[in-house]
């Protein structure tokens, strides 16, 4: 073997022994990635049986099976103990509450609620309760959310909680004063 490809050889065996960790990492991530959403990828239709805050409710599967616990995707209400969150979640029970819904759970957080979108009568419950100003567009690293536009024109029209002329977005209560629920710390 020449002298080059030698130092070829020794040249790629030093390049994959490097990048193997890194190779191996980003594969891991990748079937993992691709479990969870196979996983969590999920629709169904089913009933509202219970409205526990402004974003989060409570559906059996028509197919039968014990009742799901839902945060709505996109939005955020305030918390139950926040100026504001009683309204919220009484303006959700009032339009969902036993009805009929199609549900896309896209994930699942840390407590195992199915983060979806909802849909009662074809129309998103999360965009609805955004236009009315019962929520905030959950917004991340700077982008403005799925349901800007309709919390824009809650704000302009100074609905529901838009009305205060300060008011306190649910993230920024929690980091103020926690959650309202003792079961999430």
């Amino acid at each position: 073997m020449s002298c080059q490809a030698r130092h070829r050889v020794l040249r790629y065996i030093a390049m994959t022994e490097w990048m193997w960790p890194a190779m191996k990492q980003i594969f891991l991530l990748l079937l993992l990635s691709l479990a969870n959403s196979a996983n969590a990828r999920e629709s169904f239709v089913g009933r509202v049986t219970y409205v526990t805050d402004g974003d989060t409710l409570w559906v059996q599967p028509d197919t039968g099976g014990a009742a799901r616990k839902l945060r709505m995707l996109g939005m955020d209400a305030p918390e139950i103990c926040q100026s504001g969150g009683k309204a919220a979640r009484d303006l959700l029970a009032q339009w969902a509450l036993q009805q009929r819904v199609s549900v896309m759970v896209s994930y699942y957080d840390r407590w195992g609620r199915g983060l979806a979108t909802v849909a009662l009568d074809g129309k998103d419950l999360g965009a609805q309760m955004a236009r009315a100003g019962q929520a905030w567009s959950y917004g991340w690293r700077g982008r403005p959310g799925m349901y800007a536009a309709e919390e824009t024109q809650a704000r302009q029209s100074r609905l529901g909680v838009f009305a205060a002329s300060h008011p306190e977005s649910p993230r920024a209560f929690r980091k103020r004063h926690g959650s309202c629920h003792p079961d999430k710390k």
